[in-house]
């Protein structure tokens, strides 16, 4: 793998991942809810997820998805059902002002699978994969070396922008000072978990 090639298939990463999506609305809104602890486990599925896309796309596996239509779409509403779950939860949770961090009652198992569900339950991050990766290499040639170039630069490029989109919400989570502002805040982000599950449930 060249190092253009790395470099080309970065930049135009970092420019589709930074575009808020569902995923990036359900990042915020969970850690503005309920901030940062206990959001790596939704954050680690969500790079994995990728991963498998990714994966997918470099090995000529696209006709997995297709074979496995159904399950991933009964994963992508598995999905969209917890979203609006934790949207629910969000909506009804106490406007209490403290200084330290709401606690978390999301098991970690939970948050995992709902971000796994997320990623693969989006076969558009596949076909992102599909159109960029044959611009830029030869696929029929790609080597193990260079699907691990590009996995590694991948994972670089999501925790970069994936982390900075939770620590900004967390900074804006900290000037919530007032119980009403906590409340307008907790109602926000239940909308716009709710507006991620319906994002995810109107794509094909």
């Amino acid at each position: 793998m060249t190092l253009s090639a790395i470099l080309i298939f970065a930049a135009a990463l970092l420019v589709a991942s930074g575009s808020p999506g569902p995923s990036i609305a359900a990042l915020v809104a969970r850690v503005i809810s309920r901030g940062l602890a206990g959001v790596l486990p939704f954050l680690a599925a969500m790079w994995i997820g990728e991963a498998i896309w990714l994966s997918a796309a470099v090995f000529g596996l696209a006709y997995v998805a297709q074979t496995f239509h159904y399950a991933f779409v009964a994963l992508k509403w598995a999905g969209v059902a917890y979203l609006l779950y934790l949207a629910w939860k969000m909506w009804r949770a106490p406007a209490k002002v403290s200084e330290s961090e709401l606690p978390s009652d999301e098991h970690p198992a939970r948050l995992f699978m709902a971000g796994m569900a997320v990623t693969l339950g989006n076969p558009k991050i596949m076909m992102f994969y599909l159109a960029l990766l044959p611009t830029i290499i030869d696929l029929a040639s790609v080597t193990v070396v260079g699907w691990a170039e590009l996995t590694v630069t991948m994972f670089l490029i999501l925790m970069a922008v994936d982390l900075g989109w939770a620590f900004a919400a967390a900074q804006a989570r900290r000037l919530l000072k007032s119980e009403r502002a906590v409340k307008i805040a907790n109602r926000i982000s239940a909308g716009t978990m709710a507006g991620a599950a319906a994002a995810i449930a109107a794509r094909g």
